[in-house]
Order: C-alpha cells, then structure tokens, then sequence
C-alpha cells in the first residue's frame, strides 16, 4: 500500500456515493484538484460526516489509488459555518467554489488560486464590503491568475475603476480586499469583469443562475 499524504486545501464538491459514501473533489496547494472518496462518511458517528462538505479548509490525509485518493482523515482550519449560516452568502461562495472549481487543473500546484478562494470566502463576512465587489475582484483575478485577462479594462471607463481594475490584477492576495468603491464605480468594474468573462469563458454557472434568481426577488 502506497503512503498517505497529507495536502493542504479545501473542499469544492461533496456527492452521495450509494449509502454510506461521499465523493468530494478537494482543491489542494500542491497537487492542484484532486478527488478523493470517503468511505463511510454518512454514517452517524463517522469522524469523516463533518468533514466532507463544502468550504471545509484544512489539512486533508489521504491514501492515493489507481484513479482517485481515499480519505482517511482531516484536520479542519476553518469550516466557514458563519457562510452556510447566511443564504445570500452561501450563494456567493457556492459561485466562488465553482469558479474555482472550472480554473483548477489537476497535478498542478495551485498555491495562488486556494489562497484567492480563503480570502474571498472571508471577505464575504466582512460588512463593510459588498458582497458583489467581492466576486467582481474574485472573477478578476481568478482569471488573471490563469491568464485569461486584458491588462486595462475592455472598455473606456473612469480613472477610478482603472485604478481598481489595474490594483485587483497585480496587488499581494494577503491586501486585495481592503478598500470599496463609490457605487457608481462598483458599477463600472462589475460590467468590465463580465465583458472579460465573456470573452474568455465559454459556460454557465449554475450558482451564479441561482444567485441571480435570488437577487431579482430580492429586488
């Protein structure tokens, strides 16, 4: 039997597996999208019911097989439960999950693309800033991150918004989400980041359907 490994990252998917099982695909720093079956996780009692859900953060032990890993243990940092307390910030980061989830490779280390996703998760618990400020940031650098991005915004905009364009580009992780924008701004970054989605992403996310859905309810 191979050794285990222990990867650091967190949990973007979590399916039933029959009756007892889960299949979770787990974003990790140093082997990129892995996924990994937990046998028994749904049972009562399982030391594994808790820790196989999304936005779990932590260290993950796991014996690799022929075609996915096993899990056998994890060591939790953050379970991000004041996110899946609230609905409109579980729609958010549900969204985030995804977008990482169709920008991250397997075997390829993804140090930057984890760290983006801990913090934007942890922006969204931050009153001052809004919620869409917070994933107008996420998309852009996320897709910077992979290369799918124009150095200045794709269309004419205020010296403000290209500031901002330019800052959420090239500014260290650990400071993107420390400063807002007047609203009328706000608007011209979000409507730039989805003419850049536009022209480099050919899908649909269902989260962000269903967050969209809520928003004209809310409206």
């Amino acid at each position: 039997m191979r050794e285990s490994v222990n990867l650091t990252g967190m949990v973007l998917k979590a399916t039933p597996v029959g009756e007892n099982d889960r299949r979770l695909v787990i974003l990790t720093r140093e082997r990129g999208k892995i996924t990994a079956f937990a046998r028994g996780a749904k049972r009562p009692g399982s030391p594994l019911l808790g820790v196989t859900r999304p936005f779990v953060f932590g260290t993950f032990k796991l014996y690799e097989g022929r075609d996915a890993y096993n899990l056998q243990a994890a060591d939790v940092l953050n379970y991000f439960s004041e996110i899946t307390m609230d609905m409109e910030a579980t729609c958010y980061g549900s969204y985030f999950l995804e977008f990482a989830d169709y920008y991250s490779r397997e075997n390829l280390e993804a140090t930057e693309q984890l760290l983006l996703l801990y913090q934007s998760l942890r922006a969204l618990l931050k009153p001052a800033l809004p919620n869409s400020l917070v994933q107008a940031v996420f998309e852009l650098r996320s897709m910077a991150i992979n290369g799918d991005y124009t150095e200045h915004p794709p269309r004419p905009v205020s010296d403000s918004a290209n500031y901002a364009w330019e800052y959420i580009v090239a500014s260290p992780l650990e400071s993107l989400y420390t400063f807002t924008l007047a609203p009328e701004v706000l608007e011209e970054l979000k409507h730039c980041v989805e003419l850049n989605k536009r022209s480099f992403i050919d899908r649909e996310f269902h989260s962000l359907e269903i967050l969209k859905m809520m928003e004209t309810v809310t409206i």
